[in-house]
């Protein structure tokens, strides 16, 4: 599904942020992404979302080289990602149910062959009182749980996450944690970043280690 050989990622004429990353990521595998603060986890996010490509080395996706691909191509491809961003990216002029429901929107459906899909979703997230809230008067935790269900409502081939329980208490970031391996077990590959080593050690799952930009993997 996604292959890494002698990646490197700079940004401008600064040094690079990501040096000689060779990993590949299979259908329907699960790792944590992990380091410490400023090893590159999120700039690795956004070369696995293709919202940057690499400054040099060989990154597929799905199969395509990504250097050869258009923006048109990239956007495509994109719609089989799901993603959490640290920011949230709530789109503040939909309420919640509409935010969450977006994706499928993008692809197409007819809101009446999804509507209780998304419902179930919001309250199985813990926000089913919260749907038709807009995002400004969301808490922060409330804001990482409708990203978070934005990001799975679709299916997607590929979930990356960035500290998706970061917002959350313990309790809820464990089950937060659980709709992600449920979502594994259907045949989506997952990439969860987080430094809460606790919260990884509750799972069976390979780990990807960052360390200045060099990766480390462990199974």
């Amino acid at each position: 599904m996604v292959r890494f050989e002698n990646v490197g990622l700079r940004y401008s004429l600064g040094a690079e942020v990501l040096r000689d990353l060779s990993f590949r990521i299979g259908p329907n595998s699960f790792q944590f992404l992990t380091g410490p603060s400023g090893a590159g986890k999120t700039s690795l996010l956004r070369l696995l979302f293709v919202s940057h490509k690499p400054t040099r080395g060989l990154m597929t996706l799905f199969g395509h080289d990504i250097s050869t691909l258009s923006k048109d191509a990239l956007a495509i491809l994109r719609r089989r990602i799901g993603i959490v961003f640290q920011d949230f990216r709530l789109l503040d002029h939909l309420t919640t149910y509409e935010n969450v429901a977006l994706p499928l929107r993008v692809l197409g459906r007819r809101e009446d062959s999804y509507r209780d899909e998304v419902i179930e979703l919001l309250h199985w997230v813990g926000l089913g009182d919260r749907m038709w809230a807009l995002p400004p008067v969301l808490s922060g935790g409330e804001k990482q749980r409708a990203a978070i269900a934005r990001a799975v409502i679709a299916r997607p081939q590929l979930l990356l996450a960035d500290e998706p329980t970061g917002n959350v208490d313990p309790a809820l970031a464990k089950r937060l944690l659980r709709l992600f391996v449920e979502l594994h077990k259907s045949g989506t590959s997952i990439v969860i970043a987080t430094h809460d080593i606790a919260l990884m050690d509750q799972f069976d799952a390979r780990r990807l280690v960052l360390h200045e930009g060099r990766l480390h993997d462990y199974e």
